[in-house]
């Protein structure tokens, strides 16, 4: 019980409920978002990215949040007691945040780019007469038939430098990798005294964009031709439907907004009260997403409507890629605006607001899982959490370096295609295998129960007992069948970067079979015996008997260490009275 008191919990619901949405609003849903409605057809995207977020994220994210809150723990530890055999999908999506971690800030070095360049006037890239221009340059003032904007080019060629492809790496952009180590001492700085620093910060990072995109649509669609990107954009293509790229990338969009697969907002949860309401905080968090996504998709589209308008092309043939749509298409609409480097300060200063939000829960989930397990080493050595942290924002630092070289932008595309996408739906399956599956739906109804005081209802439990964990199998066969390697604009991969990338894809994945081998082999009793073992809730080491006897874990998942294994719904009575507190 005294270790129990000791975890750190929020200091007002509130500040987790702003956490949790500042963790799943972020960069992706002004950039990934468009960008994949942008390649699906505009409109057609919307249809299958509702029915996952329905289907999928909402009920995935009751149970991620029911997880961390239940069992007070990082997703290591968590996974470890509600699924020993799949013990690795929590150390997998501790490697997958790192992974994204590292190559994510650098969005944030670019927005702190395109932050301090927004202070003179005119912008920088407003016209053509910098040099760094090319001179198929348009100006962002004048209709042209040219086939690349100053905005295009002011992120190709100034922020970038960008080389012919990865056989031409080029050097080191020192003002990239300045930037860089700002956006980490800024991260590091918001999380080093943990939810308690955390949960002051997101006050205003979670809730100020929100007035810099309502103020940019307002502007957008009085811009010509913002109309027409806004048809593309809520007019279906219903042939697109039949794409099961569409359906697959609207899947993995729903699990990379939500941080389904990630364990940052299980960790976030272990932090919280233990009868917080956890459907009121999935609801808000997960509708509070989707509506981001929907409303910066009408100020993207509505850009790049004004676009097509002034290269006189369509809608469909504006050749933008990657990260940077929301680096060329949003600084396009800033010229046409009064007080225009007002603006564009105020926007990429929200874009730091929202990739901080995300980058913080990423970095939290490798800290609270090495705490969670190393905590009296680590102490022992480091003597302070804040050390912790401090190497861990220092690690990824350094990993992202390649990121900002003149190359990097190759570098990037080719990490975020394979991460974002292939890995996360294998965690995704693996998650819900073990959950919904494994654990059970029983179980884990219970353990609502226990919390709240209401069993889920029957939608809930249809959907983790059937409907998520056929419609995620689906879904990964698919992801792997349809597979088409990665690609920035028209630069096509070498083979062996495309190999590179599968193996970026498995440096997390890899934990999952790893652990369960290393499960099966430290239980003692026969296969079957170690097999019935290895998927009942329970600890597998003498540090678990410990924190079982000291009451850390909880009824409905303990079950004796050495015992001949026995269903935990019929253990002895005295092992499922303990109260919580």
């Amino acid at each position: 019980m005294e270790a129990e008191t000791k975890r750190p919990t929020w200091n007002k619901q509130i500040e987790f409920t702003l956490a949790a949405i500042g963790c799943a609003v972020g960069l992706g849903n002004v950039w990934r978002f468009p960008y994949l409605c942008y390649r699906s057809g505009g409109g057609a995207f919307l249809v299958p990215y509702l029915l996952m977020l329905v289907l999928l994220g909402i009920p995935l994210l009751y149970v991620e949040l029911s997880v961390g809150q239940y069992v007070r723990r990082g997703p290591v530890h968590a996974m470890a007691k509600v699924c020993p055999l799949l013990k690795g999908v929590g150390l997998a999506t501790v490697a997958i945040s790192f992974i994204m971690c590292t190559y994510y800030n650098v969005i944030i070095t670019w927005a702190l780019y395109y932050l301090f360049s927004s202070f003179q006037s005119p912008l920088p890239w407003e016209n053509c007469n910098n040099t760094w221009n090319r001179p198929n340059c348009t100006s962002s003032t004048t209709n042209s038939s040219f086939s690349s904007t100053a905005s295009q080019q002011f992120f190709n060629y100034k922020v970038l430098e960008r080389t012919a492809g990865v056989g031409d790496p080029g050097t080191i952009r020192w003002e990239l990798i300045l930037l860089l180590l700002v956006a980490w001492i800024l991260v590091y700085l918001s999380i080093f005294k943990g939810v308690k620093s955390t949960g002051k910060v997101v006050y205003f990072t979670a809730l100020f964009p929100y007035v810099i995109l309502v103020a940019l649509l307002i502007n957008n669609v009085q811009l010509p031709g913002a109309m027409k990107g806004i048809e593309f954009y809520i007019i279906p293509e219903w042939d697109k439907l039949k794409s099961l790229e569409v359906w697959v990338n609207a899947a993995a969009q729903i699990f990379n907004s939500l941080g389904i697969g990630f364990g940052s907002l299980m960790a976030m949860a272990s932090y919280n009260d233990f009868h917080n309401s956890i459907l009121k905080d999935t609801l808000v968090v997960s509708i509070t997403n989707s509506f981001t996504s929907i409303l910066a998709g009408f100020v993207i589209f509505s850009a790049i409507g004004y676009m097509s308008h002034l290269q006189s092309i369509a809608v469909s043939d504006i050749a933008v890629d990657g990260p940077g749509l929301v680096f060329v298409v949003y600084p396009q609409a800033f010229p046409t605006m009064s007080v225009a480097p007002l603006w564009a300060v105020l926007f990429f200063f929200m874009l730091l607001c929202l990739g901080l939000d995300s980058q913080f829960a990423m970095v939290e989930v490798m800290v609270t899982s090495l705490v969670d397990a190393y905590s009296a080493s680590l102490l022992k050595y480091l003597k302070n959490k804040e050390i912790l942290i401090l190497i861990v924002c220092c690690s990824a630092f350094l990993l992202g370096i390649p990121h900002v070289m003149q190359v990097g932008i190759y570098v990037f595309q080719l990490m975020d295609h394979y991460t974002a996408i292939i890995s996360i739906m294998f965690l995704a399956f693996f998650e819900v295998l073990a959950i919904c599956w494994l654990y059970g739906v029983k179980r884990l109804s219970e353990n609502v129960e226990e919390m709240t005081g209401k069993k889920p209802g029957t939608f809930f439990t249809v959907c983790w007992a059937v409907i998520c964990p056929v419609l995620v199998a689906v879904l990964l066969v698919f992801s792997v069948i349809q597979f088409k390697p990665a690609r920035y604009e028209t630069y096509q991969y070498p083979a062996w970067c495309q190999g590179i990338g599968w193996v970026i894809a498995m440096a997390s994945v890899i934990w999952i079979p790893l652990c369960a081998l290393h499960t099966l082999w430290v239980l003692p009793g026969t296969f079957t015996q170690r097999l019935w073992k290895s998927i009942t809730p329970c600890g597998l080491d003498e540090k678990s008997a410990f924190l079982e006897s000291q009451g850390e874990v909880f009824p409905n998942m303990k079950c004796p260490l050495n015992a001949v294994m026995t269903p935990v719904t019929s253990l002895p009575a005295q092992t499922t009275s303990q109260t919580r507190f």
